[in-house]
């Protein structure tokens, strides 16, 4: 071992015996970038983003946005974080649209510090953003697992209650110090580091217009992308050529493909009136959106729409960023 190399041992304060572990590490670390940076020289264009959206409270209206930064728990812009909210009853069991169609038609809006919260025939609910931290924690469940969230106090409460006219309920903030649920206990096809707030399985759920339009052909009645509350919705590609992108880049982000999104009654919600009809588009995309006979044990016999990806490289994504398949 050379002297340049004890005088580096010596300037990181570590023992000389430590530097070929260093150098091993440094040696791997370089074929991951330059594996990396093959891979982004082999890159095809297989779209373009057009549209990218936040789900704020879920099963609330999405708020569509130019950009947003894709981080480990899913999309953020500015203070809107993805599914960061959450509307609960009083045993802590989160509610959506399959029981309550009618939270499709909460619009949201975020200005500076303050959620504000609109649906017809109601006065604006305005809430802080940080919920504070002297409102009371509420042990939750999301999906069969346990997820902790701070109560949004008496007005939330109040005004949720009221809109629904059903029964009571609440609404509760995730926040960055609460542990989130694992990926993986809620589908197996996701790696252990995968992590969601009150996302139902994935932060990142992709779409494509060709596939949302060739559904559309064969229904008498058009559904919209936000019947599927997709995040990132792609065009100029072919007919589900989403569910073949193993991995691509958008903008400055790279996105892995895990499995897709097995669809439910939530479909068959009418984002424009929320009415449930629990037939159509399900009915439709049972006929012809089943997963191969040898996959059956991962999706059972939900048809299946959309792509659920994994973040592979965080960054930014914007509406008009060409999407690149990235090459093996």
């Amino acid at each position: 071992m050379g002297a340049r190399s004890f005088s580096a041992a010596a300037r990181l304060g570590l023992p000389a015996s430590w530097l070929p572990a260093l150098a091993l590490a440094a040696v791997a670390l370089g074929a991951v970038a330059w594996h990396r940076a093959r891979r982004r020289q082999r890159r095809q264009q297989v779209g373009t983003v057009s549209q990218v959206c936040i789900y704020p409270v879920k099963s609330c209206m999405g708020v569509q946005v130019d950009a947003a930064e894709c981080t480990a728990l899913g999309l953020r812009s500015g203070s809107l974080r993805d599914r960061f909210w959450l509307v609960i009853n009083k045993e802590g069991n989160m509610v959506t649209a399959r029981q309550e169609p009618r939270l499709v038609l909460i619009s949201l809006a975020c200005d500076g510090d303050t959620l504000t919260l609109s649906a017809n025939h109601m006065e604006d609910l305005r809430l802080p953003v940080e919920t504070p931290a002297t409102n009371a924690l509420r042990e939750c469940r999301v999906h069969g697992l346990d997820v902790q969230g701070r109560d949004c106090g008496e007005a939330a409460a109040r005004w949720i209650t009221s809109f629904l006219g059903t029964r009571p309920y609440r609404l509760v903030h995730f926040e960055p110090h609460m542990r989130p649920r694992s990926s993986q206990q809620i589908k197996n096809g996701f790696p252990p580091t995968d992590q969601v707030a009150y996302s139902d399985v994935s932060p990142f759920l992709v779409l494509s217009e060709a596939s949302l339009a060739d559904l559309n052909s064969r229904l008498e009645k058009k559904v919209k992308a936000s019947n599927f509350r997709p995040n990132i919705v792609i065009t100029g590609c072919d007919v589900f050529a989403e569910d073949s992108w193993n991995e691509v880049l958008i903008g400055d982000v790279e996105l892995k493909r895990v499995m897709a999104c097995t669809r439910c009654i939530l479909t068959t919600v009418d984002p424009d009136t929320g009415v449930m009809s629990r037939k159509e588009p399900l009915e439709t995309l049972k006929s012809y959106r089943q997963c191969d006979p040898s996959q059956v044990k991962l999706y059972g016999k939900s048809p299946l729409f959309g792509q659920y990806y994994a973040l592979e490289k965080p960054g930014t994504v914007k509406v008009g960023d060409p999407v690149f398949l990235l090459g093996p």
